[in-house]
């Protein structure tokens, strides 16, 4: 059956099974078994004028109930492991990641009305506020995947919505070695750097596998720290830490409840006694408390952020803390990010939609008022259609106090 036929044919049943509920059910709350009834008899009146096959007569089932009780075309994209992504640009444009790869989606919703519909049930099981007042939110949904919606007039072309999914099972070190994000050298480098405590930036653009990383990396935390993770949304899946703390940041709701902001978060988390703080994304002002606490005694402060490259982060780190109406001058938080941070780490996504670390920057300090970075690493490509590449170690760590005080002789100079 043509897709276009599909959809209408899905519609008129839509259309006919909630006017029986309504002549039927009309003062009731339709129980999940009364709607698959009605799902049922309509479909057995619809196939004895025009036969349908088992299994598109089970196909077209589900999508009926998950349109009338579920999140309609969306429930089969949230159960399907392999999307990474949904992207959807008004009710007729739907968009998928997989594997990396965006394709469009041959089906749609009915109307820009019963979008509208579906984005309201979704923010009112998060306690999430979103109308025309007010037309952009962030929440999350209940496995995890974050959502965030743009209404119109904002968004000029129907409503928006970009949900990202994560995997259910946690990606570690091993995966990303079998997937060649990281070279296994690489790995055991950090992994030393991790357990003897260098405050560790990781930086990159959307969708380069950041908080994977950061995920990963945080397998190599000794077990009996206390670790306090801040984010704007709870994506980090901390294994093996049984002292772990997990705060998140919230809007203000409708029901009256305040906001708490990451910088807020930073704040309390220095009053919990942590080991170490982990800040799962710096988008603002939160980046000055950040690099208070790397810089106040709190050794292995992990955090991430968006920038294009390793310096393009420090320029950033500078605006964020500026964001919070500071009356530091730049020099002053140019040398707080280089006593506070030891390592940055920048990831990419390259054309191939594969993710790799590209690059590891060792901070020596300030020169000529700049922070001076050495390269420890870098991923360097080969000429030609296909991405091949592979690691070059380009210098060997030259600070190695941290490492000395763990007691870890390893390294980049082994």
């Amino acid at each position: 059956m043509r897709a276009e036929v599909w959809d209408e044919v899905r519609e008129e049943l839509h259309g006919k099974i909630l006017e029986h509920l309504q002549e039927s059910y009309a003062d009731q709350k339709n129980s999940d078994q009364e709607i698959c009834r009605a799902i049922r008899e309509a479909l057995l009146e619809h196939v004895r004028d025009h036969p349908m096959d088992l299994e598109d007569r089970i196909r077209m089932e589900r999508e009926l109930f998950n349109s009338m009780r579920k999140l309609d075309i969306l429930q089969d994209l949230l159960e399907d492991d392999a999307v990474t992504e949904i992207m959807i640009n008004g009710h007729e444009n739907i968009f998928l990641e997989e594997e990396g790869k965006i394709r469009r989606l041959k089906r749609h919703f009915a109307s820009e009305e019963k979008l509208a519909d579906l984005v309201q049930q979704m923010v009112a099981s998060t306690n999430t506020l979103v109308n025309e007042s007010r037309p952009i939110a962030d929440t999350r949904w209940k496995d995890g995947s974050r959502i965030h919606i743009v209404l119109p007039p904002v968004a000029v072309d129907g409503i928006m919505v970009s949900i990202r999914r994560f995997p259910k099972e946690r990606i570690g070190m091993e995966k990303l070695l079998e997937l060649g994000s990281i070279s296994e050298e690489i790995s055991y480098f950090l992994a030393d750097l991790v357990r003897a405590g260098y405050n560790i930036f990781i930086s990159g653009g959307t969708g380069s596998g950041k908080t994977t990383f950061l995920n990963a990396l945080s397998e190599f935390i000794p077990g009996q720290e206390r670790v306090i993770t801040i984010e704007d949304s709870a994506e980090l899946q901390m294994a093996g830490i049984s002292n772990l703390v997990r705060l998140e940041a919230r809007e203000a709701s409708m029901d009256g409840n305040l906001e708490v902001s990451i910088r807020d978060l930073v704040k309390t988390a220095l009053r919990m006694r942590p080991d170490r703080i982990i800040v799962g994304e710096c988008r603002g002002s939160e980046a000055l408390e950040m690099l208070q606490a790397a810089n106040t005694g709190h050794d292995g402060t992990l955090g991430t952020g968006h920038a294009n490259s390793t310096a393009d982060m420090i320029s950033r780190l500078v605006t964020m803390v500026l964001m919070g109406n500071v009356s530091l001058p730049v020099q002053a938080i140019l040398s707080q990010i280089a006593s506070g941070i030891d390592i940055f780490i920048h990831l990419g996504r390259l054309r191939d939609g594969s993710r790799k670390l590209l690059e590891i920057n060792e901070v020596l300090g300030i020169r000529e008022g700049q922070v001076e970075l050495s390269c420890l690493y870098r991923y360097e490509t080969d000429a030609g259609e296909e991405v091949r590449g592979q690691w070059k170690r380009v210098k060997a760590l030259q600070r190695r106090e941290k490492l000395q005080r763990a007691g870890i002789t390893a390294g980049s100079d082994s």
